[in-house]
């Protein structure tokens, strides 16, 4: 299995950055993309916000299988941590996300109450890995392009305040990735899902990844949308996928077209809606 790898000097500088800010903010929230709850989770966060609330946000769930998100809800909430899974382009979320901040931030609230303070509104880092809907999220929020967006990662590489109502300020950060992904099956799916740069990749690793997942987990994907029987490998079963799209160099089958047209269709969602990660797996 290929490594992939991916950590920009600018991400080494804003984890530095974060973990100062980290002392001005009252909770956390951090946004995964719904298709890979885990992977697309940042174990250099975890290690850095320690037990300060933490509000998990599943994005891309119009792209997730949605009992698959329910159920990692579920798994991922606890005491300290609270979890919405949000369409972050069509859904108006501001009342939830305003909601969970509240409940994790209530021992705050009261003590200021406590104290004769008028609670001051509520302070939240904004961070997740690249390209998993954290700048549309700040977008939605503001009503206006505050971050910039791209269907690509490494977008956003600055921190900036914004505010989100009466009760809650953010502030954004760029998409950081850690540098080592010591699961390479983590680095494949981020990959595939588009948090790590194309060109650190080979997208013939990429469909030989998912086209082998798919097979173990969810062949009825494969052969409903490509109309093909799955074949004794999953290269096998790619060039059939070739062979019924017509995908010929000559008289061989374009298999550099073939690759990248297949890591297409997964990330446009052609064969369904696919959760690459079990809870409890």
């Amino acid at each position: 299995m290929p490594k992939i790898q991916w950590f920009p000097g600018h991400m080494t500088k804003a984890k530095r950055e974060m973990e100062q800010y980290l002392k001005l903010v009252d909770f956390v929230i951090e946004i995964r993309d719904a298709r890979i709850p885990i992977s697309s989770k940042n174990p250099m966060l975890e290690q850095m916000i320690k037990n300060k609330p933490h509000l998990i946000v599943l994005s891309k769930i119009d792209k997730a299988n949605p009992e698959m998100t329910q159920q990692w809800v579920h798994q991922l909430e606890n005491h300290r941590v609270k979890v919405l899974a949000l369409d972050l382009l069509h859904q108006n979320f501001k009342a939830q996300i305003s909601h969970a901040g509240k409940i994790l931030c209530q021992p705050l609230i009261e003590k200021q109450k406590r104290r004769g303070i008028r609670p001051r509104p509520l302070r939240a880092m904004v961070c997740g890995i690249p390209n998993v809907g954290k700048s549309t999220f700040i977008n939605t929020v503001a009503h206006k392009k505050a971050a910039q967006t791209a269907n690509r990662p490494g977008v956003t590489k600055s921190l900036q305040w914004i505010r989100f109502n009466a009760d809650i300020e953010l502030l954004d950060t760029p998409g950081v990735l850690w540098p080592k992904f010591d699961d390479e099956e983590i680095g494949l799916k981020l990959a595939l899902l588009g948090a790590v740069r194309d060109e650190v990749v080979a997208m013939e690793d990429l469909a030989l990844f998912a086209c082998d997942w798919m097979i173990k987990n969810c062949p009825d994907a494969l052969t409903q949308y490509y109309q093909i029987e799955i074949q004794s490998t999953p290269y096998e079963t790619l060039l059939e996928i070739g062979r019924k799209r017509g995908m010929f160099q000559g008289k061989a089958i374009d298999e550099e077209r073939l690759m990248k047209s297949f890591v297409k269709d997964i990330r446009d969602n052609k064969c369904g809606r696919i959760t690459w990660e079990f809870p409890n797996d």
